[in-house]
């Protein structure tokens, strides 16, 4: 069996960034109070989570391995996309920590030694009630999972679709995002960036790194001028 330490092989930098308190709930309460109360150790020791693009999947699982890091406790974040047909032993030994967070699920259906890697750990992680929490772009009862006991393993626990942020949500989340970096956003500045760039936001809040990064080598504000000069508008 693999020691947890393995993990620190996997090369998977967390965000700092990413936090419970950085996570803009709007629609999405009810899953961030499940998975805060899942690391506290007071709920369910399985939570599965499941949305499109930019609805915050990745941000929470890796807010909640921030959070287990607070505490003094290991945790693993694993992108599934990020690891070959063939690493499915990466996940053996795994169930040892007191939280795993699996990114991209969808990724492994129909694949034999993933699928039962997955199937091993589910049911390892309950037997050491440790916690589990997973997340994909699909409903997991709609993946094309080709080994039925791993199919009905990942609805063992409460499943939630996250929604996306609407304009206004997505305003807000961004001039949150800026506060936290230490600058105002107006709202004139924030609109525009939401018209002129990707929407979703991702990319919004990666611009929006970029701009900051920009902002204090060239010594100005993150104002309309400036994003044109810096994205070549």
């Amino acid at each position: 069996m693999n020691k947890p330490a393995e993990q620190l092989a996997l090369n998977v930098r967390l965000r700092e960034s990413a936090t419970f308190g950085s996570y803009h709930a709007v629609g999405n309460q009810a899953a961030l109070a499940s998975i805060q109360a899942l690391v506290a150790g007071d709920s369910e020791e399985q939570i599965y989570l499941w949305g499109g693009t930019g609805t915050g999947k990745s941000h929470l699982l890796q807010a909640a391995c921030n959070a287990q890091a607070t505490q003094f406790q290991p945790g693993a974040y694993i992108p599934l996309d990020h690891f070959p047909a063939s690493g499915a032993q990466l996940l053996e030994g795994m169930e040892q920590l007191p939280l795993i967070c699996l990114d991209n699920v969808d990724v492994i259906a129909g694949q034999p030694e993933w699928e039962r890697g997955l199937f091993n750990l589910i049911n390892a992680t309950r037997q050491a009630g440790h916690h589990l929490l997973m997340a994909s772009r699909q409903n997991p009862s709609a993946l094309d999972i080709h080994l039925p006991d791993l199919a009905s393993r990942l609805l063992w626990g409460p499943v939630f679709h996250l929604r996306s942020l609407d304009d206004a949500g997505k305003l807000s989340a961004l001039q949150m995002d800026a506060s936290q970096r230490g600058f105002e956003l107006s709202e004139d500045v924030a609109r525009f960036l939401m018209h002129h760039c990707a929407r979703d936001m991702r990319s919004l809040q990666a611009l929006l790194e970029r701009l900051d990064l920009a902002s204090l080598q060239a010594q100005r504000r993150i104002t309309i001028p400036f994003i044109k000069s810096v994205l070549n508008l």
